[in-house]
């Protein structure tokens, strides 16, 4: 196990990959998160998990664009994304399943998903893709013409990751699937995600169910006051005592 950049091996560098280095945030005088590196190739999927308040979702923020970072570089494949605003990153192939889904209540379903693909123009490709989440959640075609607010907290989840997909991304950033959801729901949603890696699409997914993301990720990383604590495959972080008796309950 290692403490430094975690994810495929530095020879795997599609050209899809994430590359993120020396990621670090502070708030005032508050060093949130600590020279956090990472990779995610085409296909692999990287979890992170810890306590509140470990710096997991403030990572994703930052990896998104939306807080600001004191340093660091992000790479998805050619391009370079550590000055791309957060309203931007989505023409760049990265996309985002906010804490708490954020879905439009007033509008219908097909029109939050639409508005994931607001940057592309109604053609074929467009189509095609609505057709493509629909086929991956069956209930949002069935619900297509209801209120959003309508929905049940995983209808409004599968809502999100839909939305998040209409973009077409080659990386998709998700924070906390699974809160809220029952157990049969996180199966589903589980899944599904296992299915878009096998799609080829990169996952990097923020939970702090530990149990739940070595299940559904090749590699993972624990977080500790702002820095990576400790990084490895997730069936080696499964079994490694120290996170099974502080994330497991072991």
């Amino acid at each position: 196990m290692t403490t430094t950049a975690a994810g495929p091996s530095a020879a795997d560098t599609g050209t899809d990959s994430l590359a993120v280095t020396d990621l670090t945030v502070h708030y005032g005088g508050v060093c949130a998160v600590r020279s956090v590196a990472l990779r995610v190739a085409p296909g692999e999927s990287m979890g992170i998990i810890g306590s509140n308040g470990a710096g997991k979702t403030s990572t994703l923020k930052a990896l998104m664009g939306l807080i600001p970072r004191s340093s660091g570089r992000i790479t998805l494949g050619d391009t370079d994304l550590s000055k791309v605003r957060a309203r931007d990153m989505v023409r760049h192939g990265v996309g985002y399943v906010p804490e708490g889904r954020h879905v439009f209540p007033g509008l219908s379903v097909e029109k939050n998903l639409m508005l994931g693909a607001y940057h592309r123009s109604w053609k074929g490709e467009t189509r095609d893709t609505l057709a493509h989440v629909y086929d991956l959640f069956p209930i949002l075609r069935d619900f297509r013409s209801r209120a959003a607010g309508d929905l049940s907290g995983g209808q409004q989840q599968m809502l999100a990751i839909g939305r998040a997909l209409m973009s077409r991304p080659r990386l998709l950033l998700l924070d906390e699937p699974s809160m809220g959801l029952s157990p049969k729901l996180i199966e589903n949603v589980l899944d599904i995600l296992v299915r878009l890696r096998g799609e080829g699409l990169g996952l990097l997914l923020v939970e702090q169910n530990a149990k739940l993301t070595f299940g559904v990720t090749s590699h993972c990383l624990v977080m500790e006051n702002g820095s990576v604590a400790m990084s490895g495959t997730s069936e080696e972080l499964a079994h490694d005592e120290r996170v099974r008796q502080i994330y497991l309950g072991l």
